[in-house]
């Protein structure tokens, strides 16, 4: 009778074994894919963080960076302890998926958190950087954004077009004549912005503003789904590491 106890409890380990290396492996996967999308946002769309006041968003991409690369290690560790059966292993991979768990956790609510309050950050100081940075020294970053936002979306301005008029640079010599950054052409060429006739510029309704919120918005719900996403899988394998624990405890050796 013991020994038919016994082994029932040692086919029980090994599922668990088993059940808790494939989610280990799949776990190691989506480490990887959480770092990459925290990366991307942080690389690919650097230049469109800097023209945000708010630091909201590109903190939650770091979030998303430092949780997948304590996946993908802990991922690692988490297969280690559970082939060797390693009881102390398993009690050091457990805090680790709770701490991963609440950093994926805070991420989903600060892309969530700053989804309803961009919109006002926007319309607040979108149109004042634009008009005070754009072509200034010390905020070349700011030049490079501008830029490559209004020909990515093919906007001109933060509203309008018209906003270009209150621009510090525009109004100096040193625009010479533009009404609006050459940027704002459909097809760029050297003074290209002294024409601002719709044929010639982008004179899109709502301006940049509408066209950053859209893409932001877009980009916090990837952020946020992915955050909240990998957190609750997260729970599955804290389940799994209870048992497995529980279960090596009850086995003699």
């Amino acid at each position: 009778m013991g020994a038919s106890v016994e082994k029932k409890k040692t086919c029980g380990t090994i599922c668990l074994k088993y059940l808790l290396f494939t989610f280990n492996f799949l776990f190691w996967l989506a480490g990887g894919v959480v770092m990459a999308v925290g990366v991307w946002t942080l690389v690919e769309k650097s230049d469109y963080i800097s023209l945000l006041s708010s630091k909201t968003y590109a903190a939650s991409a770091y979030i998303l960076v430092l949780a997948g690369a304590i996946v993908m290690v802990t991922g690692v560790l988490g297969c280690c302890a559970t082939f060797k059966e390693r009881k102390r292993l398993l009690r050091v991979y457990f805090v680790l998926l709770l701490c991963i768990f609440l950093l994926e956790i805070l991420a989903g609510v600060l892309a969530y958190i700053y989804y309803q309050q961009l919109n006002e950050e926007l319309k607040l100081n979108l149109k004042e950087t634009m008009n005070q940075k754009y072509q200034q020294k010390s905020h070349e970053h700011i030049t490079r954004a501008v830029d490559k936002l209004q020909q990515e979306f093919k906007c001109c301005g933060s509203n309008s077009s018209s906003d270009w008029a209150a621009s510090v640079w525009i109004r100096s010599e040193a625009s010479k004549q533009r009404e609006v950054p050459d940027s704002c052409c459909k097809s760029i060429t050297e003074f290209c912005g002294r024409r601002s006739h719709p044929s010639n510029i982008y004179k899109v309704e709502g301006g940049c503003i509408t066209k950053l919120e859209n893409f932001i918005l877009d980009h916090l719900k990837i952020i946020g789904a992915v955050g909240v996403g990998i957190a609750c899988v997260q729970i599955i394998g804290m389940v799994f590491t209870c048992c497995l624990y529980r279960s090596l405890k009850a086995e003699p050796y």
